[in-house]
């Protein structure tokens, strides 16, 4: 057996609820600004919000909602999504995020699957959410803001109670939704002590300087990127998050310019347009010191492209809702182009190839496992899907091929079933998809194998071209053949007006191949 391990050394992981480390550093600066509604400037000091978040837990307490109780929560990323959030772990109950696009059916098989009795939302989904409780355990939709037909969510503050008594290790805290991409969204049980972890492990890599920092949080919160990385992470360490509904380039660099934004956090689509939008030219974004790209591998043409325009660095984690999210970062000052960064402390990796079972060292690629205090309980409702994810020895296995190079840093290649068979050879999406982002003529593109009985499968491009550009099928294929060997050549170009991607960023290329 191979074990990759952190270069880091491990670091202490408190045996507390989530809310307690969240606030830990309340007290030192209890005046300074925790979280913004971005559009309106809405404001919450870090006083303001533990006091808030209790008083929360109160009302939730007076309405008998505890430990062994599940709340469901569908909303953007507003300030008060972080009271409901902590106000639901101080009360000792567990909390399911829902994405808020999704249609009624959709929210229904999610307060079922999770028991929830209790649905918390926003006006702009009210209808849906009303809809939604039908046949299931929650018998009022409350909305944050009022919305018509719903109780008054915010009305609930009562007086502030002490967290409620839970075991970290072992109570789960928050519900967070898979993708769904390959199947019925399953629902990843996240303890008190995986999602403290993850922070604790991810410090030493993002080094916030304590003298206060902004971070612009546009991705969902009902994702476990944007609840834990943008929303946890940022307030542990004195952070202040400023939340965006929804995403909008021209404003999103508006608030970076007014508020001094000094972390971005984003996925590739987004760092593609920070790289070629020429709205960019317009604004003032020097006080960015980090661009975080995750979700979706960033090529390495891609990153360099956006750094060099934006003048500040960018790089990419690795993680997934499984690992509460994090298992490889980027430290600060250590980013080499192409990676996701190093094995973040307290981890192991093993990199083992899925034919034959045995595992690779450096330089050699492998299905990536991961274990550590990060990795999940497992999936709620379903011992099937944990015991095919999670192994006896604790081993999760992501489903991601990856390479681990001889300075620690991880490449993920691409998914094990998302690879292409072409004659017998693996060829990778992710590969050609960072390449022919690159070209000027391309804004944005996805690759899938599509059925051939010769070969096997076809690599297939769906390109959507620059506004305005002349790109061709051939100049596609020629970019590839420049730069790959001949069994990677893109065989098939369609060019199309937007690609299918989650809310996480994530390509679905289930959508595309359903095309073909």
């Amino acid at each position: 057996m191979i074990i990759h391990r952190s270069p880091l050394a491990d670091v202490a992981i408190p045996d507390v609820p989530i809310t307690e480390y969240v606030l830990q550093a309340a007290a030192d600066h209890p005046d300074r600004p925790a979280i913004v509604d971005g559009p309106s400037g809405r404001t919450y000091t870090f006083a303001q919000l533990k006091d808030l978040i209790h008083r929360f837990a109160g009302g939730l307490a007076e309405r008998g909602f505890g430990k062994g109780d599940t709340l469901g929560l569908m909303a953007p990323n507003i300030p008060e999504y972080a009271i409901v959030f902590h106000a639901v772990a101080v009360a000792g109950g567990t909390i399911t995020t829902i994405n808020p696009t999704y249609g009624a059916e959709e929210v229904r098989f999610q307060l079922q699957d999770a028991g929830a009795s209790m649905l918390l939302t926003v006006s702009m989904f009210a209808q849906t959410a009303l809809e939604a409780i039908e046949g299931t355990d929650v018998t009022e939709v409350l909305s944050i803001d009022g919305g018509e037909g719903t109780g008054d969510a915010m009305a609930l503050m009562g007086e502030p109670i002490a967290q409620q008594p839970v075991d970290p290790s072992t109570d789960v805290v928050v519900l967070p939704y898979s993708s769904g991409t390959t199947g019925l969204p399953k629902g990843v049980m996240l303890t008190h002590h995986n999602l403290v972890a993850n922070i604790a492990q991810c410090e030493p890599c993002i080094q916030v300087d304590p003298e206060g920092e902004a971070a612009l949080s546009f991705l969902p919160f009902f994702h476990i990127y944007g609840m834990q990385v943008l929303m946890n992470s940022s307030l542990a360490a004195g952070m202040t998050v400023i939340t965006m509904p929804r995403f909008d380039l021209e404003q999103a660099l508006t608030i970076v310019q007014e508020r001094k934004v000094t972390r971005f956090f984003a996925v590739p689509p987004i760092v593609l347009a920070l790289a070629k939008h020429p709205i960019v030219e317009q604004f003032d974004l020097s006080s960015l010191k980090q661009i975080f790209s995750g979700a979706a591998p960033l090529g390495a043409d891609l990153a360099a492209e956006a750094a060099e325009r934006v003048k500040c660095e960018v790089v990419q984690g690795y993680g997934m809702t499984e690992l509460s999210p994090v298992s490889h970062c980027t430290v600060v000052g250590d980013f080499r182009p192409g990676t996701s960064g190093i094995t973040v402390p307290n981890t192991e990796c093993r990199l083992v190839d899925p034919a034959t079972g045995e595992d690779q060292d450096v330089g050699a690629e492998g299905e990536l496992w991961v274990r550590g205090p990060q990795v999940m309980v497992g999936y709620l409702n379903n011992d099937e899907a944990t015991r095919h994810t999670i192994d006896d020895d604790g081993w999760l296995h992501t489903g991601d091929v990856a390479v681990i190079d001889e300075h620690g840093h991880v490449s993920i290649v691409d998914r094990v079933k998302e690879l292409i068979k072409y004659k017998g050879f693996q060829v990778p999406p992710a590969e050609l998809e960072a390449l022919l982002i690159a070209h000027p003529k391309v804004a944005d593109v996805a690759v899938i194998g599509v059925p051939d009985v010769e070969a096997g499968e076809l690599p297939k491009a769906y390109v959507v071209p620059q506004p305005g550009s002349d790109l061709t099928e051939d100049e596609v294929k020629a970019h590839v053949a420049e730069h790959l060997a001949s069994y990677k050549h893109i065989r098939l170009v369609e060019f199309t007006d937007e690609i299918p991607k989650s809310a996480s960023g994530k390509i679905l290329r289930r959508f595309l191949r359903e095309q073909n």
